[in-house]
């Protein structure tokens, strides 16, 4: 039986698809994502002291509002892509920049799941048209002012037509970060290798394409309703 998954970390960060014999077919690209459970909120030494004499011992002492409400999280899935033909742009909901199949890029965006429903958000690649790509960098944001990384466990998966899924895990719990750069698909002289970059960037989509030197203009944006 073969490999199954492979896992992209830090002790493992790249994985060639040609050597995995996936330049085929269209290859599906998943995130997925849940909250975090509300961390309790910790006791201040004026609390416990209060709690030591607390005259009604079954009356407990209030320590602020717990947060038990459910955390809304929106996090989006995108692509920034460069042809070979020098032709560059991006994949995203905000904008309702979907993309095409079957016309150049050849990347298609299908949804946008606004609450981390079990099929996540999916992306479609044609890697019959590979040798049409120069690169491909599949990063996540958060949309408006949601709760950041750190309160969500989000997961992005390569589904190619042949040979294992390629997985990578944002764990790092980067308190600030409003977007990051997750994976990036380079055409090494035919060669199709896959890095993990999980590089997370206080800004949003102009920053990691400065990061990157993509080199497009950007403007504010937003969701269309009902989306």
């Amino acid at each position: 039986m073969g490999i199954e998954r492979i896992t992209l970390d830090r002790k493992r960060r790249t994985v060639s698809l040609t050597e995995q014999g996936a330049l085929s077919g269209t290859m599906q690209v998943n995130l997925h994502w849940t909250a975090r459970e509300a961390e309790p909120p910790r006791r201040s030494a004026r609390d416990q002291f209060k709690a030591l004499f607390n005259p009604n011992p079954f009356r407990p002492v209030t320590l602020g509002q717990a947060a038990t409400e459910p955390l809304a999280v929106d996090l989006d899935l995108g692509c920034l892509y460069e042809m070979t033909d020098g032709t560059k742009g991006v994949i995203q909901p905000l904008g309702s920049y979907m993309g095409d199949l079957h016309h150049s890029p050849y990347i298609r965006l299908s949804r946008d799941d606004r609450s981390g429903a079990p099929t996540g958000e999916m992306m479609y690649i044609d890697m019959d048209k590979r040798e049409q790509f120069k690169r491909l960098l599949i990063f996540v944001y958060i949309y408006d002012d949601t709760p950041a990384f750190d309160r969500t466990h989000a997961v992005v998966t390569l589904f190619p037509t042949s040979g294992p899924r390629i997985e990578v895990r944002l764990e790092e719990r980067a308190a600030q970060a409003r977007s990051c750069a997750v994976l990036l698909m380079e055409n090494k002289g035919g060669e199709f290798v896959i890095t993990r970059e999980v590089r997370y960037v206080y800004g949003f989509q102009a920053e990691l394409d400065r990061l990157y030197g993509w080199g497009l203009q950007w403007q504010r944006g937003f969701k269309p309703s009902g989306t």
